[in-house]
């Protein structure tokens, strides 16, 4: 798995245990459990419509569901949209900077 042994692991369940608290950490699973849900989902459904003519791999309908999994992550993991509007606030302080 990527190299990571138990004593990594270990350190890494720590520091998010002491990042985000014990309160919070359920959330987040719960969050990114329904979020990978939601892309196995939408992954069966879009190889079920596809026509057998067209190819799966075609980039409009890769791009649709790339943004329809990140519209679903942002709704449902806690602290994303929040990140992205802080992110949005400091892109535009940055514009105004540079004028």
């Amino acid at each position: 798995m990527f190299g990571l042994g138990t004593p990594e692991l270990i350190v890494i369940g720590v520091i998010v245990f002491l990042v985000f608290g014990a309160k919070r950490i359920p959330e987040i699973g719960k969050g990114l459990g329904g979020a990978i849900r939601e892309f196995r989902d939408a992954r069966k459904e879009i190889s079920n419509d596809a026509p057998k003519h067209v190819k799966k791999d075609e980039p409009k309908q890769k791009a649709s569901l790339e943004s329809q999994l990140a519209d679903k992550v942002v709704n449902q993991v806690p602290g994303v949209k929040q990140v992205l509007d802080v992110k949005d606030k400091v892109n535009k302080v940055k514009e105004l900077m540079k004028s």
